[in-house]
């Protein structure tokens, strides 16, 4: 893979790691309730997407329109990997050493969320307290469960990936 695109594809990973560290910082100073908020999970999911699909058309128009699905893939499981794992470090940080009280403060939040969630699918009262046992006896934002975190983030976005891979890849007919 040619350098541009690696370095183009690390730039936009940058981007969004800086973008989702100021959503995350800007959460804890406004309001912890937005941890647990699904719509912004969401949101946040499909902006982590869309800057893995803006590096892979970037590498794709460093290459003049020509790229293979390894380039394609690798340019958009870059960019996704550095801004995971650098949100990932801020969130460690802030939330096992600046302030461990917001961390239990999103704990009792997710309690809750999980809680009105189950109630309104109807599940049965044991499974709901095993639910809330298990929340309560960890800590969502230890090294960890963040490393699990990011492990299993990382292979749902190699899927994403490789399906914006196969959209964008191009070949060269002169090559």
């Amino acid at each position: 893979m040619e350098n541009s695109i690696k370095s183009s594809a690390i730039n936009h990973g940058l981007y969004l790691g800086g973008l989702l560290s100021l959503i995350t910082v800007a959460i804890y100073a406004i309001n912890l309730n937005l941890m647990v908020n699904m719509w912004l999970g969401i949101g946040l999911l499909i902006a982590v997407i869309a800057f893995g699909v803006v590096s892979t058309a970037k590498s794709k128009s460093i290459m003049e329109g020509f790229l293979s699905f390894k380039q394609a893939f690798s340019s958009y499981f870059i960019t996704v990997a550095v801004g995971i794992i650098i949100s990932s470090v801020i969130s460690i940080i802030l939330f096992n050493f600046i302030d461990p009280e917001a961390a239990e403060t999103v704990k009792q939040l997710t309690v809750e969320s999980t809680i009105s969630m189950m109630e309104g699918f109807n599940a049965p009262a044991e499974t709901i307290a095993e639910t809330v046992d298990k929340i309560e006896g960890q800590n969502q934002f230890s090294v960890i469960n963040t490393m699990k975190s990011i492990a299993w983030g990382l292979l749902f976005q190699a899927v994403i990936g490789l399906i914006v891979a196969a959209i964008m890849k191009k070949t060269n007919p002169d090559a």
